[in-house]
C-alpha cells in the first residue's frame, strides 16, 4: 500500500520540473525529494519520471497518477482548512502573500501593528510577483492587483490606487523634460516586464510612448522605482511609492491610471480569529478612515 504522504513530493516535482525547485517549494533539501520519489516508485512498482539533464518529465504511469494525487491533496487541504476555520485562538501562524512594493508600504506596517496587539500571532509574509494558490494553501491571505474568480475565495477591494509618470531630477537636468504629444522621442524608458513583453512601450498612463527607447524592464515595482531614482529613465510608477521619493518628479500630472488592490482569503479560513485580526489590520492600513 503506497504511503500517500509521498504524493505531495510527487506533485511538487510535477509542478516545478526539477528537484531543486521542488525542494525549495517544500522547504526541504533535494535529497529528501529524491528519496521520497524513489520510495513512491518502489511502492507502486512503476517509473513515474524520465530524468533528463534539465527536467523531470512524466512517464505515462506518472501522468496517470497526477489526477488521483491531486484528489488526495485537495482532500487533505480541505480537512486542514475546515479544522483551522474553527480555531478561535489569537495565536499561530498566518501566511500572507503580496508584492514587495505593497509589503513595504502597507503590509509591514500592518504586521507591526499586529505584533504590538497580538504577540501570539506570527505572520509569514511571502513577497512575489507570482500569484499564490490559496486553494492549495500556498497562503492563507493574498493581497493582489488582479481580482480572482474562484468561487471558494472571499474577495474584498482594499483600495483603488493611482499610477503616474516620473523621472529623477538628475535625469530631467541631463535629458530635459519630455513634451506631451512627442511620444517620448529622445527619452529612455524603464517599464514593467510582462510575461510576453513587446519590443517597445506603447504608452505610459495613456501618454503615447512609441518613440521612447526602453532601456530596462523590471519584474518588480520596487526595482522600477529604484531604477527611476537612479536616473535610468522615465517610468510609470505607483504614486504611493514614487511620491515618497524626494529625487523623483512627476511629469504630466494630468496623466494617471488607476488599479484596484484586492484582499483574498479562502472561505473556510475567513472567520478564523487570527485571520480576522490580520485582515482588520490590513484594512486599517489601506484605509485609515475605517475604525
Amino acid at each position: 500500500m503506497p504511503n500517500w504522504d509521498h504524493a505531495r513530493f510527487f506533485l511538487a516535482l510535477v509542478r516545478s520540473g526539477t528537484l531543486r525547485s521542488a525542494a525549495r517549494q517544500l522547504n526541504v533539501d533535494q535529497a529528501t525529494v529524491g528519496r521520497r520519489l524513489v520510495a513512491l516508485e518502489d511502492e507502486l512498482g512503476a517509473r513515474l519520471f524520465l530524468r533528463t539533464p534539465s527536467l523531470y518529465v512524466l512517464t505515462p504511469a506518472g501522468e496517470a497518477l497526477v489526477e488521483p494525487a491531486e484528489v488526495i491533496e485537495r482532500s487533505i487541504v480541505q480537512m486542514e482548512r475546515r479544522v483551522l476555520g474553527l480555531d478561535e485562538r489569537l495565536t499561530g501562524s498566518v501566511r500572507l502573500a503580496t508584492t514587495d512594493s505593497l509589503a513595504k508600504r502597507y503590509v509591514l506596517p500592518a504586521i507591526a501593528s499586529i505584533r504590538k496587539q497580538h504577540p501570539g500571532i506570527e505572520v509569514d509574509c511571502l513577497t512575489s510577483q507570482d500569484i499564490a494558490n490559496l486553494t492549495r494553501r500556498e497562503a492563507d491571505i493574498a493581497i493582489r492587483t488582479l481580482r480572482p474568480e474562484a468561487p471558494d475565495l472571499i474577495v474584498r477591494r482594499l483600495a483603488t490606487l493611482e499610477t503616474g509618470i516620473y523621472a529623477s531630477r538628475a535625469y530631467l537636468t541631463s535629458r530635459g523634460t519630455p513634451v506631451s504629444g512627442s511620444d517620448f522621442t529622445g527619452h529612455d524608458l524603464v517599464v514593467y516586464r510582462q510575461k510576453a513583453a513587446p519590443t517597445g512601450c506603447s504608452a505610459l498612463c495613456g501618454e503615447p510612448a512609441a518613440s521612447g527607447r526602453v532601456v530596462l524592464r523590471a519584474s518588480s515595482s520596487v526595482t522600477l522605482v529604484d531604477a527611476a531614482v537612479a536616473g535610468i529613465g522615465v517610468a510609470e510608477l505607483p504614486c504611493y511609492r514614487a511620491d515618497a521619493e524626494a529625487e523623483l518628479v512627476r511629469i504630466f500630472p494630468d496623466r494617471s491610471a488607476d488599479f484596484d488592490v484586492w484582499l483574498v482569503a479562502h472561505a473556510d479560513l475567513y472567520k478564523t480569529a487570527r485571520i480576522q485580526v490580520v485582515i482588520d489590520a490590513l484594512v486599517q492600513q489601506f484605509d485609515p478612515k475605517i475604525s
